[in-house]
């Protein structure tokens, strides 16, 4: 199965752990903005409706394939065009929706460390899940894999954050159900030189197994972010 390549690679922009499933809503990055200069990951949730997972609706929306009339919920979708880079199920399955080299429509109007239009230096990860309520040990593990391997192929991504801190008062996902200290831990235990990925909100690893790489107790957590953005 696609998740279980892991790390493996890339194909152009398209990560070999992933499942493909190419959307039509996408487009070029800003002239000039190659692969390296991708410098962000901004984190969603999203589940259709609401609350229900392990359906085919969330690849249908993003695929521009969504019949409205399936669902009441879905009526209020009408004409909506957005996809993410990648879509991170319940159980740890990976599409991918859009090439990195590509433009997804993921964030809307938004803004980081000053500079609008984060679609245009990020890439967008949707996790399977309801706005505020938790996601599943297995989305952790997936979401640190792509993570280190984004970081491998887009050597200036640095920082992770939230949908709701690049659009704070608009968006609140993926909201507080989601572990950013869990995250942190999952991350440090396959940190290398090369994949360095600060969060933000700024976490410490849980103490105990892969915290801190053995350098003393970790900081307690801080909810801030940092910067202004």
């Amino acid at each position: 199965m696609p998740g279980a390549r892991g790390a493996a690679g890339w194909s152009g922009g398209w990560w070999l752990g992933a499942a493909r499933r190419a959307s039509p809503h996408r487009d070029a990055r800003p002239r000039g903005a190659r692969r390296g200069e991708v410098t962000l990951a901004v984190l969603h949730s999203i589940s259709l409706p609401p609350g229900d997972f392990g359906g085919d609706a969330v690849e249908r929306l993003f695929a521009g394939t969504l019949d409205c009339d399936a669902h009441p919920y879905f009526d209020r979708l009408r004409g909506l065009r957005v996809s993410a880079h990648f879509f991170v199920r319940r159980g740890g399955g990976v599409l991918q929706f859009v090439s990195v080299r590509r433009r997804a429509w993921h964030a809307g109007a938004s803004s980081w460390r000053g500079r609008a239009r984060c679609n245009d230096f990020s890439v967008g990860i949707e996790l399977e899940g309801l706005e505020g309520g938790p996601f599943d040990a297995a989305q952790y593990r997936a979401l640190a894999r792509l993570l280190h391997a984004l970081a491998r192929r887009c050597p200036r991504l640095r920082e992770i954050t939230g949908h709701e801190h690049v659009a704070p008062g608009r968006k609140r996902d993926p909201g507080a159900g989601f572990d950013w200290r869990r995250l942190a831990s999952r991350l440090a235990r396959t940190a290398s030189g090369a994949t360095r990925l600060a969060l933000h909100p700024d976490v410490a690893p849980k103490a105990g197994r892969g915290a801190g790489h053995g350098r003393g107790r970790p900081r307690r957590e801080s909810p801030r972010i940092r910067g202004k953005h």
